[in-house]
């Protein structure tokens, strides 16, 4: 028989585990009659959790919504979950890196000795790059959140790519992170049209209005950011015909750098932006497949050019690599 302070730690870990217990499961997994599993609901509710039961007889208990963070019991790999998670999830986002570190620092403060020496040996053998570039007020950001999740308007002053500063006002539809940068995809009613907004050059707290029925951008939110940072804002683009399976080029080619569809199973089509045609064809080189061009075909000599160069330097190569080798 456990004690009461471990039956209480195992009904905790239970309840966490999934979204509801029957009662008599309970029972059954704690080894107590019904009366002891009731009054032990009572303590975790007086300690602060927030513990809902359902009457009947398919009857049970759940956590609910509470007022405070209560205790949660993790495993090892969601306990190193966690601490990895929290090291690289506050990219691009203001204020968050200083919360991060208190929290890091209560978890490992508790790892036992066995997930220590792992955390460890993931730290010694990694490496972080700086990102760069403006951060994200996090603040700001959970607000644009809300928005879309609540389907109320925004308002802000944003700032576009050549310094232009304007209010808008906008029905917000979601937020995509690609890894660098955030974006707000919003029903632009000053444009009367769909937006990807940088939430880096939001230039005011946004201020949140009168509920909207929502509705969706075209090809949904993942899709219509993609087009709109990879393509859509470069004065060079092109879409061309890969002998390759979509889901292998997608493995290449990442969502903000250019848009995959699939023709069947064995080919795609790229479509994808930048600033100089020479730098586009410096990110087919990535999908590392053979391509045929679709359109502009005044983007061939262009092409041939710089195929006539990489073959120049080819040729070069291997002649180094046949010629007499010193002693």
């Amino acid at each position: 028989m456990l004690s009461t302070s471990a039956r209480l730690l195992r009904l905790l870990a239970l309840l966490q585990s999934r979204r509801e217990w029957p009662g008599a499961e309970l029972c059954e997994r704690l080894e107590v009659e019904p009366r002891t599993l009731r009054r032990d609901i009572t303590r975790l509710r007086e300690l602060g959790y927030a513990i809902e039961a359902s009457s009947g007889p398919g009857g049970g208990y759940r956590f609910g919504p509470g007022a405070s963070m209560p205790l949660l019991l993790l495993d090892d790999d969601e306990a190193l979950a966690v601490t990895v998670a929290l090291r690289v999830a506050v990219t691009g986002v203001a204020r968050l890196e200083q919360t991060a570190m208190r929290v890091l620092m209560k978890i490992e403060q508790l790892l036992p000795r066995r997930l220590r020496r792992r955390l460890s040996a993931l730290q010694a053998a990694t490496v972080s790059l700086e990102r760069g570039g403006e951060l994200v007020d996090a603040a700001w950001l959970t607000r644009l959140a809300s928005a879309c999740r609540d389907h109320v308007e925004a308002s802000f002053h944003y700032q576009d790519l050549r310094g232009r500063a304007s209010l808008r006002v906008v029905e917000p539809a979601g937020l995509a992170h690609t890894g660098r940068r955030w974006y707000l995809v919003a029903w632009d009613r000053g444009r009367e049209d769909w937006r990807t907004f940088r939430v880096d050059r939001v230039r005011s707290r946004p201020a949140l209005g009168q509920r909207f029925e929502p509705r969706a951008p075209p090809g949904g939110l993942a899709s219509y950011v993609s087009e709109n940072i990879s393509t859509a804002p470069y004065p060079a683009q092109l879409r061309v015909e890969l002998a390759g399976a979509a889901a292998r080029v997608a493995e290449r080619i990442p969502p903000w750098v250019g848009v995959v569809e699939p023709i069947d199973e064995a080919r795609c089509s790229l479509s994808i932006g930048a600033p100089t045609p020479e730098a586009l064809i410096s990110l087919l080189v990535l999908a590392d497949v053979d391509f045929e061009l679709v359109e502009p075909r005044s983007l061939a000599p262009t092409l041939r050019r710089v195929g006539e160069r990489l073959l120049a330097a080819a040729r070069a190569a291997a002649r180094d690599d046949a010629g007499p080798r010193r002693a």
